[in-house]
């Protein structure tokens, strides 16, 4: 799983192919079994949550929420009450899902799309059909960001993944529509796959003052690049990655993570947020696909965190005393950041990158006869 980001880029990642959200990998190997060095915090599951707070008791949920922002994972945001987003993500994927939920309250803005003569106008079926699509896109985005505090993520088409300026072109139309619904770009971000000229358009985007967020990121690699570019945000698919794992060998980054016991997976998102802190880039990172509750709390600290209704749930219904919440333990922070050592081949990896400056603690390490040409 390890990807080069090293030249050329056509064929650094011309072999990774991404997988989208409602796909799965099918686990056909035996499980395999991770050594962590840590122990979780005791779970205690109430039988009746509401009698348990009423007591002053608080949940789960409480006490993981003071040390990343947990967000949840759902199709359709038509659950505000029991768990109000405080961001989102409109995508290809929740598109599909209120096309399928006639009566969800997102179904107008879709409906609206659908109806806008502009589009209609357009001779070009291709054509056409983008247009339905971003308006679409756009329209819902608008909705969500009305009902959320913190930012809403547009997915750009996975189908531009290999062209820088294709990613740049359709950011800017994207963010033309939102300007005409009077939707202000620092509540945007724009997701794009973490491919080479992905990372590169997200440079210089954000050279441009316009939040991108990095997503399809599966090796180490990839996650200090998108650091090194400016990513505001940095998508980590813990699941996913596991998945990987468990069907593949012969992978180094996925190897030495077994090695030393650990799991490749949570053990990437601990790297990406060291590399981050350690050397001051300005991205927050997100935890994606983590599909249990021992999952959450061995990322405790990653900035964002993506946890589906069913852990939620678990959680919000999990009471603890005041006492108890005091073992739930911050497992990555900037000050352990601070202390953890990179090793010279991972600091000298990125030596090809015309965007890309060694960390000044270990510029002796690396390359200096950059190729401008990336």
């Amino acid at each position: 799983m390890s990807i080069s980001l090293r030249c050329p880029p056509s064929q650094a990642l011309s072999s990774f192919s991404f997988q989208g959200r409602n796909s799965r990998l099918i686990s056909t190997a035996s499980d395999v079994h991770f050594n962590f060095r840590s122990s979780f915090p005791h779970i205690r599951a109430s039988s009746s949550s509401s009698s348990s707070l009423d007591a002053g008791l608080s949940t789960e949920l409480d006490a993981v929420s003071s040390f990343s922002e947990i967000v949840p994972d759902t199709v359709v945001f038509d659950d505000f009450e029991r768990f109000p987003p405080t961001a989102a993500t409109v995508s290809s994927s929740l598109l599909l899902g209120i096309c399928s939920l006639p009566d969800t309250i997102f179904r107008n803005a879709v409906d609206m799309a659908l109806a806008d003569s502009s589009c209609c106008e357009l001779e070009n079926s291709e054509l056409r059909l983008s247009c339905f699509f971003n308006k679409a896109l756009v329209n819902v985005g608008g909705d969500l960001a009305k009902m959320v505090p913190g930012r809403v993520s547009t997915e750009v088409d996975a189908r531009l993944a290999y062209d820088t300026h294709g990613i740049i072109r359709k950011v800017h139309d994207l963010l033309k529509l939102y300007s005409e619904i009077d939707v202000p770009p620092e509540r945007l971000l724009f997701k794009i796959p973490s491919t080479w000229q992905g990372i590169e358009a997200s440079r210089l985007l954000e050279s441009e003052g316009i939040q991108t967020h990095l997503t399809f990121v599966y090796s180490f690699a990839q996650a200090a690049a998108a650091a090194q570019a400016g990513a505001s945000v940095i998508q980590i698919f813990v699941g996913r990655l596991r998945d990987w794992a468990r069907n593949h060998s012969g992978d180094p980054e996925i190897d030495d993570a077994l090695k030393r016991g650990e799991d490749p997976a949570l053990s990437l998102v601990s790297k990406a947020y060291n590399y981050i802190h350690k050397y001051g880039h300005k991205s927050k990172l997100m935890a994606a696909a983590v599909r249990n509750k021992q999952d959450l709390f061995s990322l405790l600290g990653v900035d964002y965190i993506i946890a589906p209704l069913k852990v939620l749930q678990s959680l919000k219904e999990s009471a603890i005393s005041p006492d108890e919440k005091y073992s739930f333990v911050r497992r990555l922070s900037p000050q352990s950041a601070a202390m953890y050592n990179f090793t010279e081949e991972e600091v000298c990896v990125f030596s090809n990158f015309p965007f890309i400056h060694c960390p000044s603690s270990s510029v002796l390490f690396c390359e200096t006869d950059i190729d401008s040409t990336g």
